[in-house]
């Protein structure tokens, strides 16, 4: 699929030193940021989604003691 973004100047003068010192494309440096860093993109805003939820009181919370003896941890 594709696709087209717009880098801020100094992102893609460090893409093009990368690629050139390399001698990969851009496109497969671009290609290994995505497929490595989405992970930690939706690990952050799940994340921000549930901490939100929390501070509004539309997530359920458990106290850890409470958790712990649920799991037999204390035993």
């Amino acid at each position: 699929m594709p696709t087209s973004i717009r880098l801020a100047p100094e992102t893609e003068q460090r893409l093009d030193f990368l690629a050139a010192s390399t001698g990969r494309t851009k496109a497969y440096y671009l290609r290994e940021i995505i497929e490595h860093g989405l992970a930690e993109v939706e690990d952050y805003y799940l994340a921000a989604e549930v901490l939100e939820r929390v501070r509004t009181g539309k997530e359920a919370t458990y106290p850890s003691k409470d958790v712990r003896k649920e799991l037999g941890l204390d035993d």
